[in-house]
């Protein structure tokens, strides 16, 4: 199996959320629930302070604590590729899975008493094309690839100030950290 992941260059982003709209449209979500997240820190003070932006969905780790908890099986991680996947008619909605993921990737739907989460656009992968956030981004952001190839390109995951310990789940993500975003 090839892991599938993304990279994300946290020092280009300039938050235009453009990666997000893309999600949400590609899903065709309602107001509320967000695949993929553009959150903005800032800090410091006068005469150094500071902002950078994390764009982030699911990360369809390695050790995925969503798939280990869900008790009906919706959540899966496919063979092929590593994607986390979700299927809507085994959801039972009971929510364990956004209890689990540290990342806050699977979010509950309440009309529909289910969950969605980001499937890594695998219909758009298995015809050889990038996820919808990736081809999105107009400062060319996002990378989506084997995670292998991507860590042997760009390095491994620094563990960021604003996500939990990488040991915990093994999350498929590069990043290119701002300063101080590092631990």
């Amino acid at each position: 199996m090839a892991q599938m992941g993304f990279y994300y260059d946290m020092t280009a982003c300039v938050a235009c959320k453009t990666c997000q709209v893309a999600c949400k449209d590609k899903k065709d979500l309602s107001v509320g629930p967000l695949l993929r997240k553009v959150k903005t820190y800032e800090g410091g003070q006068f005469p150094k302070p500071w902002v950078y932006h994390l764009s982030i969905s699911c990360n369809h780790c390695a050790d995925p604590k969503c798939v280990q908890n869900c008790p009906t099986g919706a959540l899966s991680k496919r063979e092929k590729d590593g994607l986390v996947l979700h299927d809507q008619d085994v959801c039972i909605g009971c929510r364990y899975c956004t209890w689990s993921c540290p990342y806050g990737a699977p979010q509950y739907i309440e009309e529909a008493g289910r969950i969605t989460k980001c499937n890594g656009c695998a219909d758009l992968v298995d015809q050889g094309k990038n996820p919808a956030c990736v081809d999105a981004c107009g400062m060319r952001c996002l990378e989506f690839g084997e995670i292998e190839a991507l860590r042997k390109k760009y390095g491994d995951l620094p563990n960021l100030v604003v996500l939990p310990d990488s040991s915990i789940t093994n999350p498929s993500l590069v990043v290119k950290p701002a300063k101080p975003a590092l631990k």
